[in-house]
């Protein structure tokens, strides 16, 4: 007779750290087969891959549609204090071509949402009429809690043509163009639009950002007047309890269209007076600031909002008298602080600044790392922070421990546990227990046998996927992220052509072997972004293919980087490379996510890399470069990058490179615009840090010499990243802008009894 099954071997069979606890096998294979069979109407003989996965995430989906409805039916019947509403745009549709098992269409919630048209002033109040109306069908999402059974919603909207084109169309030959125009309403959530700077000032884009704050509002004021789970009669009237009772998070600027389309609501369709439905505005909606960089802030034509959102631009133009009356009131005669504050932009284009809005009509602004909330009241809402500074908070981002540890690096969550226990999932501070195991040799051991295991399997995954045959015992030097100029994977460039150079000058001299991964995309409009992934391309088709080199430096783009790509990456990566300009990052989660992971820290004292070099120590960082205070004294100099070409023969050497077409022999100027942004009007400097990095990675190849020293400095990382958890994070909004006391109470599972 077999002995049963060890508890951590049961774990193990069906589950990734509970992550996807299973009650039942024999019952989910069951499930699994009356899906392929009857759902899907296959049978194993002609299944595909597709086919299994789709099977698999229906029986997934039954497991939680039981929880999924008891969560919302809580809800209602707890009357908890707020519901947080948020948005996201939907992707392209591509994604949807064969369906997505975990959605359900909720076609019964459909709404329409108005574009253009013209506005009536009447005796009961303005009337936005003659509009065209896009109908926008939910879409919803079970989003499932940690071991609690609750199933939160994700809800998505998808635009819709309303059914009402008329039939003598097909007589008058108005048809084809009838369905155009249903193509037409449809586009917009076709296509998630390009979010850069480039594309301001598109109608699409602004459409897409009404369409889902539109939708969104009506559902979230549907709801708050409902009072039963399922119920669609309005039974609240009274809008008093309604900031009590939601909590809208402005997640940048995209979504600031809630404040003039909930004044809409409350003023011309629900009667309530303007200063009531401020107030009502302003104690529900927060603003959270993603960016310091004046060119990603958005600022739409006055022109455009006009003819799309006539009654929105009024509203506007109203809260932004009112404000600027407030502000004179505080700041008497200061007429050039009225023209900084003011909501409208006059020059050549009158535009309406997102940002200020956003201020103007929240209750609480916060940055997302400690230095980039300092750095928004000191510099780009100065301004707003000095009329109200009791708005102005921290919330210091972070990332999910499941998928960021548990689910994408099993063997080193496995090695944790093994010591702490697993309490640690949902108390990520639990970490600080592997303090003490820093100096024990069989954890020293076990973490870096993991971090080895994770090597060899990606390497075999590049060679696989990308033809490239890496060297699993070098140095894996990686950066990922958005390609942006503010992000300088142009510095990492200079560092790996330094490294090649001095290859080829020493040849015989030891070097720490490196393999450099660089991966991220580029705004399709973004011309600097493309050609800094043509250069990182470039200098790969030189490195790699010189047999002087061999193996002791190599360099891969990993194209198409997405999250699933991350889970393979970042847990294999021994140096995480967060090399922003001081001042630029507003805070970076792909930081937390390498330190998390066991990788090594090369940054600038920049974003959260402040708070994770607090946390596990300076010397345990790999820190250099210009402090913000340093790159404002700078600034006041005036940068020069000739005076640092002029000083330093390496990077002089590497600059001559680029212009003399080394890495680009067929198109010799190809990087011409590279190196004349560089030397002329190089806004991130990257020039100025260059000599510190590079001695800064010296220490890096020096350290990695010592795999104890290492690895005993990878371990007080791990055991110092509980703060970058999300839980924290998500808890500090609740509590501190919410106005909700996050709960860790567990539902019964629908097979319990209550």
């Amino acid at each position: 007779m077999s002995r049963p099954l060890s508890d951590q071997e049961k774990r193990k069979q069906i589950s990734v750290r509970g992550l996807a606890g299973v009650e039942n096998v024999t019952e989910l294979k069951k499930n699994f087969n009356r899906h392929l069979h009857f759902t899907l109407v296959k049978d194993r003989n002609v299944a595909t891959p597709r086919d299994y996965y789709f099977a698999l995430a229906h029986t997934v989906r039954d497991h939680l549609v039981g929880r999924w409805i008891r969560t919302q039916q809580h809800y209602y019947e707890k009357d908890p204090k707020k519901i947080c509403g948020g948005w996201q745009m939907e992707e392209a549709d591509d994604w949807l071509r064969y369906g997505n098992p975990w959605e359900k269409a909720r076609p019964e919630f459909t709404l329409p949402v108005h574009f253009y048209g013209r506005v009536e002033h009447t005796s009961q109040g303005a009337k936005w009429v003659d509009t065209q109306v896009v109908l926008a069908m939910p879409y919803d999402t079970p989003v499932p809690g940690y071991r609690n059974n609750i199933v939160n919603t994700m809800r998505l909207w998808s635009a819709k043509a309303p059914n009402d084109f008329n039939l003598k169309d097909f007589n008058v030959g108005g048809y084809i163009q009838a369905v155009l125009d249903r193509n037409l309403a449809e586009n917009i959530s076709r296509v998630l639009y390009p979010n850069d700077n480039f594309f301001e000032g598109k109608e699409l884009r602004l459409k897409q950002e009404y369409f889902v704050v539109a939708a969104t509002l009506q559902d979230i004021i549907r709801r708050f007047k409902s009072s039963k789970f399922g119920c669609r009669d309005p039974v609240r009237t009274s809008f008093d309890a309604f900031p009590d009772k939601v909590a809208i998070q402005l997640n940048d600027t995209h979504p600031s269209l809630a404040i003039p389309e909930l004044m809409r609501i409350l003023v011309d369709l629900e009667r309530l007076d303007w200063d009531k439905a401020w107030d009502v505005t302003v104690r529900t909606c927060a603003y959270t600031n993603h960016t310091v960089l004046p060119e990603a802030l958005e600022r739409w034509p006055v022109h455009l909002i006009e003819t799309l959102l006539p009654r929105h631009l009024q509203i506007i133009y109203e809260i932004n008298q009112r404000f600027l009356n407030r502000v004179a009131a505080v700041f008497p005669g200061d007429v050039d602080r009225l023209r900084r504050m003011s909501l409208v932009e006059e020059g050549a284009v009158k535009r309406i600044n997102m940002a200020h809005l956003c201020i103007a009509g929240s209750h609480a602004v916060n940055g997302v790392a400690r230095i980039h909330s300092e750095i928004l009241k000191k510099t780009i809402f100065k301004d707003f922070y000095e009329l109200e500074p009791h708005k102005f908070q921290n919330k210091t981002n972070g990332i999910t421990p499941r998928r960021w540890l548990v689910l994408c690096n099993p063997g080193l969550a496995e090695v944790i546990a093994e010591r702490i226990g697993e309490d640690y999932i949902s108390d990520l501070d639990q970490l600080r227990k592997l303090l003490s195991y820093v100096d024990d040799e069989a954890f020293i051991r076990d973490v870096a046998k993991v971090k080895q295991e994770n090597k060899l399997k990606f390497a075999a995954y590049l060679e696989r996927e990308y033809k490239v045959h890496i060297n699993p015992n070098s140095l894996f030097d990686v950066q990922v992220k958005r390609i942006h100029e503010y992000k300088r994977q142009l510095l990492n460039c200079l560092h790996i052509i330094t490294l090649y150079n001095r290859i080829k000058q020493e040849p015989n001299r030891f070097v720490v072997p490196r393999t450099v991964m660089i991966g991220g995309k580029a705004a399709p409009g973004y011309h600097m972004a493309k050609m800094i992934i043509k250069l990182i391309t470039a200098i790969g088709d030189v490195v790699n293919h010189d047999p002087v080199v061999g193996d002791r430096l190599r360099v891969i783009f990993l194209e198409n980087y997405r999250v699933s790509l991350a889970e393979k990456v970042i847990p294999a990566a021994d140096l995480s490379e967060q090399i922003s300009t001081a001042g630029t990052e507003a805070s970076g989660t792909g930081n937390m996510k390498f330190m998390l992971n066991g990788a090594l820290t090369i940054g600038t004292m920049d974003g959260a890399n402040v708070e994770m070099a607090e946390e596990a120590g300076e010397e345990n960082f790999f820190i250099f470069g210009m402090r913000v205070e340093d790159v404002e004294k700078l600034d006041q100099r005036g940068y020069n990058a000739q005076e640092y070409y002029d000083r330093i023969p390496e990077l002089r050497h590497v600059i001559e490179q680029l212009s003399s077409g080394f890495f680009s022999p067929k198109q010799p100027d190809l990087f011409k615009d590279i190196v004349n942004m560089l030397m002329h009007h190089d806004r991130f400097k990257v020039f100025a840090d260059y000599e510190d990095y590079i001695k800064c990675q010296e220490k890096v190849s020096a350290l990695y010499k010592n795999p104890r020293e290492w690895t005993r400095m990878v371990i007080r990382n791990i055991a110092t990243s509980g703060k970058f958890s999300s839980d924290r994070t998500i808890a500090q909004y609740a509590r501190e802008i919410w106005g909700v006391d996050p709960s860790r109470k567990r539902l019964p599972a629908p097979d319990e009894t209550v």
